[in-house]
């Protein structure tokens, strides 16, 4: 479960800027949209929302905000493949607008809860080198810094603390092998500290991303491996379809293989110098893809090309099993463009299934960019779960939550979002040609002020 993520200096967002998933104490609406804690260090019981939407125009920074998460955990799976300490670290992309801001180290911070205890884990660095890595844990009410290491530009050494950390062992010599340009935390896994498992795993195992925008390649493989073959996972999928009101009955994987010729001639035409071996693996692969049959007259079912669906139908079956997936077994997922190729209430019940405590047993987790206004509904999602980013006149990001609004309660959101009240939209009052006169309904500052008479 992730409670709080912070980025600066990282892409467009130069400054610290902090996504907070703690509900508030003050809204008793939607219980079930949360999560309850009571994890040592804490006072009384905690909330967490289960789930956070991101709104904001286009370049904007919502979707550079989930990537700065999954560059961290990127760097946490694959930093200690590393063998060259000049290797610039490739991650690291700085804040491009403001002269020298690339010697200024990119920093990012995320809290979580893995195996029940709640885990604080820092990093900071520029292309060059870790300039700063830090992990604190809370297995019972008092802090435990197990390391924090940070570059000395002055010695040119590393300097780690504490001496003598409560509930971690030193090692000397693990920390002495750590390159620069790796983070300790990957090295120590790699070399079998059990200790540092339950971090490490949370990063490479809880983590999801996936990215549904029009300019991703978003396939079907893994709903069509569970279709294949029997199971709870497969008739949980079947039931989705069909209750999505796309007339789908059944689902089934069938073999759609070319002439042995065309798959010959086309592997020699755009991979000329394959392996043999290779090729003789491509040509005696088999080639699937989904069919869904559908209600026909006289209670029939047709089955129906694949070719013949429609985009929503092929995005709806290929998040299915994901989607399942993911409550099944309590991840956090990050999803960019969530509504892309679906019906707004098609989205809004898979929200809900993250929502419900019978179908997310476990605690799932989402966070979601979106352009869609009609989310933003009191009977869907609390206030705290909502979030917008703006960039202002420099070209820097901005992330704050809706509740620095302190909408009235009955505000109409969508009506106030799409005014420009709370910022976050594309600000064009004279047209993309600048040929209209500008309208003075138009300007944010001005509704912003009347929301609030």
């Amino acid at each position: 479960m992730i409670l709080q993520l912070s980025v600066s200096n990282y892409r467009c967002f130069r400054g610290l800027h902090t996504l907070n998933l703690a509900a508030s104490s003050q809204d008793k609406t939607l219980p079930d949209n949360f999560i309850t804690t009571d994890l040592p260090g804490l006072a009384g019981k905690q909330r967490w929302v289960k789930g956070v939407a991101l709104y904001g125009a286009n370049a904007s920074g919502k979707t550079t905000l989930l990537e700065a998460l999954e560059t961290l955990a990127e760097m946490v799976k694959n930093s200690a493949r590393v063998t060259d300490p000049k290797e610039p670290i490739g991650y690291i992309e700085p804040f491009a607008l403001c002269p020298g801001q690339a010697s200024i180290p990119t920093a990012f911070g995320v809290v979580f809860v893995a195996e029940n205890v709640r885990y604080e884990y820092r990093v900071a660095a520029t292309r060059e080198r870790i300039w700063h890595e830090s992990l604190r844990a809370f297995p019972k009410a008092k802090e435990q810094l197990w390391f924090s290491r940070d570059w000395n530009a002055e010695t040119g050494v590393y300097v780690w603390t504490p001496e003598r950390p409560t509930g971690f062992n030193r090692d000397p010599q693990l920390e002495g092998y750590t390159l620069s340009n790796m983070l300790f935390l990957s090295k120590a896994v790699a070399s079998n500290r059990t200790d540092l498992e339950p971090v490490f795993r949370w990063f490479k195992d809880r983590l999801r991303f996936m990215d549904l925008s029009i300019r991703s390649r978003f396939n079907t493989r893994f709903t069509m491996k569970r279709v294949q073959e029997p199971s709870a996972l497969r008739d949980q999928i079947v039931t989705l379809l069909r209750h999505a009101d796309l007339g789908v009955t059944d689902a089934h994987v069938v073999e759609d293989r070319p002439p042995q010729e065309t798959v010959e001639r086309q592997s020699q035409s755009l991979f000329p110098n394959m392996p043999p071996e290779t090729r003789e693996r491509l040509l005696k692969e088999r080639w699937l893809k989904p069919e869904l049959s559908h209600r026909g007259t006289d209670q029939t079912n047709v089955r129906l090309p694949w070719e013949s669906e429609s985009a929503g139908t092929h995005r709806l079956f290929g998040l299915a099993g994901l989607w399942l997936d993911i409550l099944s077994n309590g991840y956090t997922v990050c999803i960019d463009e969530l509504e892309t190729s679906m019906h707004p209430m098609m989205v809004r019940e898979l929200l809900r299934l993250f929502f419900c405590p019978v179908a997310n047993p476990k605690g799932a987790q989402i966070l979601f960019t979106t352009h869609n206004p009609l989310l933003l509904d009191a009977t869907l999602l609390r206030r705290d779960q909502v979030w917008f980013t703006d960039k202002d006149a420099e070209g820097e990001s901005h992330l704050y939550p809706l509740t620095d609004y302190s909408p009235r309660k009955g505000e109409s959101l969508v009506r106030g979002y799409l005014a420009g009240r709370y910022g976050a939209v594309p600000f064009v009052p004279a047209g993309l040609l600048g040929s209209f006169p500008v309208a003075e309904s138009l300007d944010p500052a001005k509704a912003e002020k009347e929301s609030h008479e």
